[in-house]
């Protein structure tokens, strides 16, 4: 686990010190370098610790509201299925979390509009 958190921790300091701003939209699914979490917290896998995510609210050009993303099939009121890319898809919806666009690494299409607004009243209902 230790050797985990020290590569986390180097790629994040080159991260960090990255200038290019990455311009994003809402609805926007994107590969992020989520990190290595603390217990339950979704982490990013591989190397660069990446992993999907749904762009949920755009901020400003540097934060956003995003929500992982995962392929492994739960059908619970904490997940929300979709179909992306010709794949089932679920959008993790109890790891919404805040983060800086400095994160972004590609970017690779859209939720359809029409699950986008069925996402969102599922996550008002969640919330609220």
């Amino acid at each position: 686990m230790e050797k985990e958190f020290d590569k986390w921790n180097s790629l994040k300091k080159k991260i960090e010190d990255k200038d290019k701003i990455v311009f994003y939209k809402e609805r926007e699914i994107c590969f992020v370098n989520l990190g290595k979490n603390i217990g339950f917290e979704q982490n990013g896998g591989g190397f660069e610790f990446e992993r999907p995510v749904l762009i949920l609210k755009k901020f400003n050009n540097r934060i956003f509201v995003c929500i992982p993303l995962t392929s492994k099939v739960n059908k619970d009121k904490y997940h929300f299925e979709f179909v992306f890319l010709n794949k089932k898809s679920f959008a993790i919806l109890s790891q919404i979390r805040l983060i800086d666009s400095k994160r972004i690494d590609r970017k690779i299409g859209y939720i359809s509009k029409d699950d986008f607004a069925l996402l969102k009243e599922r996550l008002r209902e969640l919330m609220f």
